[in-house]
């Protein structure tokens, strides 16, 4: 047996609100289009306005390719700076430098040529003896400093007044007539020595000659020191 469909208040006002949609959706469709294009348009002009406002992938990726290049260029730019800062410290401290070791090299450079020229000079005073005479004053004087350097005693004026009477100066003289000569050692020289006073009495340094000047005086010298105490103490034969 067929239910019975009872239409609720509820149903009722379902029917009326699809109906009313319908009616809405018809004017849409038609005549209402005319007002619905301008609402449209509106909608889109604000869209292109928005997003007008809004950058796009491509121009993000620039700006950010645009501030990345800048803080390359900034850091470089930083770097460079510092770069020439310590290249020029560099080049100041090797300046430095280079000055104190070109003055050191100097100083020592000044040093060893005044050593070099203490060396020469001494080398020179060694070389250059002291030049005598060749005369009896000559003789003299060189014979004395030998004498003064071997301690043996003696002077100038002793020398000279024994050598007067012995030979009158001559360095050849011979004694060919007292008891020496006549036992076969004459008496030679300045100071008249025989050959074996000369060899005992010889002093080092000096010519291994009877006849030498210097040589005869300065043996003879020492044989009256040795027998007088010096030759000053000789006022004849001896």
């Amino acid at each position: 047996m067929p239910r019975t469909i009872r239409i609720t208040r509820s149903h009722k006002l379902a029917t009326a609100v699809l109906v009313a949609a319908g009616s809405v959706t018809a004017i849409a469709a038609t005549g209402g289009q005319s007002e619905a294009q301008p609402t449209a348009a509106k909608s889109s002009i604000a869209a292109e306005k928005i997003a007008e406002g809004v950058p796009t992938a491509k121009e993000i990726a620039a700006k950010k390719a645009a501030t990345e290049t800048a803080a390359k260029k900034a850091a470089a730019n930083e770097a460079a700076a510092k770069k020439a800062v310590a290249d020029r410290k560099a080049a100041t401290e090797k300046a430095v430098a280079e000055r104190k070791a070109a003055a050191k090299k100097a100083a020592e450079k000044e040093r060893s040529d005044k050593q070099a020229a203490n060396r020469s000079t001494e080398r020179k005073a060694v070389a250059a003896p002291k030049q005598y005479k060749n005369n009896l004053d000559g003789w003299i004087r060189e014979s004395l400093d030998i004498m003064k350097k071997k301690n043996i005693p003696g002077s100038y004026e002793g020398l000279h007044r024994n050598i007067m009477r012995e030979s009158s100066g001559n360095p050849n003289a011979v004694n060919d007539w007292d008891i020496n000569a006549q036992n076969g050692i004459p008496s030679k020289g300045l100071l008249q020595v025989i050959q074996p006073t000369f060899d005992t009495y010889h002093v080092k340094g000096t010519p291994k000659k009877l006849t030498d000047p210097v040589a005869n005086i300065t043996a003879a010298a020492n044989y009256a020191a040795d027998r007088y105490g010096s030759i000053d103490n000789v006022d004849s034969a001896y």
